[in-house]
């Protein structure tokens, strides 16, 4: 696990290890090819306290050919899942408006490309970082042509082993490009026992990377899981409700639930910055040390002189006496002045 900084920048600002995690919302399309909905999931976003908004920039005539199985009647808007690609499409233009807006609402704009023409699109457009979809992970070319860019690039492995993950780290490295990989579970949504937290360190371990966890659970939990573990990214999907039509509205959190996320991240990366040292006594716990813990006291008044019997005493509060752990030392002793009832004994009421 990677120390967490003092710095506040996130792994996408500065990539660095041990940075905060960069909280990623993923519309996808979750916009359903309504350019007035892919704003407001930006403004979702930035209310809900994401650092990052990422889309997914599909130009259907240049990722996919008419052998694509998913080429099936999807829904009753669209004949095919290429003519639903078709409708997620955006504009140049509108892509420009999109990223303009990321800007304005202080968040980092990314984009999934899946063709060589997206690439290119979105390198005039301007991304903070290129996240490589689980599909995507083979597509030498266009890894090749986004290494070129010399930005950080962000992988996700959902369907990949540790030898296919290891083949596109290589090649990414070779470029130079920061490089974080992302345990991912190809799955909509995913149960808990397909999220694989153990699988962060692994990825830590064998490359030497940033690691990230891009989920589909649907829930918060995974999310605030990966932050106590040290991840340096964690992206969701994000829907308004899950009321919403769409492929991934299942796999997603709505936008309340994105900012519980987000204060359980942070709340988590601050644990972990603030470790506890309990070889030592801490000063603060004083005063409620006083309150909560037990002294041994007298059951009733005794002159001094008298020694003490074990039916002579007894523990109770304030902790401000001889502490009760030591109640079997005392038996024995003797009195060295008068001693009241309840009173919390001092080591000067007894003689040496």
């Amino acid at each position: 696990m990677a120390a967490l900084t003092d710095s506040t920048a996130t792994w996408l600002e500065d990539p660095q290890p041990g940075r905060a995690a960069t909280i990623i919302a993923e519309i996808a399309q979750a916009h359903d090819g309504s350019l007035g909905m892919a704003h407001a999931y930006i403004d979702a976003a930035a209310k809900a306290g994401a650092d990052a908004v990422k889309f997914q920039t599909h130009i259907a005539e240049a990722e996919t050919s008419p052998l694509e199985p998913w080429r099936t009647r999807f829904g009753t808007q669209d004949d095919s899942r290429f003519d639903y690609w078709r409708r997620m499409e955006f504009s140049p233009t509108q892509w420009h408006e999109l990223k303009a807006h990321a800007d304005k609402a202080g968040l980092m704009f990314m984009s999934s490309p899946f063709s060589l023409q997206a690439v290119e699109l979105l390198r005039e457009i301007g991304v903070a970082g290129w996240k490589i979809a689980s599909g995507e992970i083979t597509n030498f070319p266009m890894l090749e042509a986004i290494c070129a860019a010399g930005q950080p690039v962000l992988l996700s492995t959902g369907m990949s082993d540790y030898a296919e993950i290891a083949a596109a780290a290589d090649l990414i490295k070779r470029h130079g490009n920061p490089l974080a990989i992302f345990q991912c579970t190809t799955s909509y949504p995913s149960p808990p026992e397909s999220i694989g937290l153990n699988v962060l360190s692994e990825l830590r371990a064998r490359y030497g990377t940033a690691v990230g966890l891009s989920d589909h659970s649907g829930t918060i939990y995974p999310a605030i899981a990966a932050a106590t573990l040290g991840a340096e990214l964690i992206e969701v999907h994000l829907t308004m409700s899950r009321e919403m039509f769409g492929p991934d509205v299942a796999a997603s959190v709505t936008s309340a639930e994105l900012a519980q996320l987000v204060e359980g991240v942070r709340f988590a990366e601050t644990m972990r910055a603030h470790p506890v040292d309990k070889t030592v006594p801490n000063a603060a716990f004083q005063p409620l040390r006083d309150i909560f813990l037990k002294s041994v006291v007298l059951r009733l008044d005794l002159p001094a002189g008298t020694m003490l019997e074990r039916d002579h005493l007894t523990t109770k509060k304030p902790g401000t006496g001889i502490p009760a752990s030591e109640f079997d030392t005392v038996i024995g002793r003797v009195l060295a002045r008068d001693a009241k009832k309840d009173v919390p004994l001092q080591p000067l009421d007894l003689k040496d």
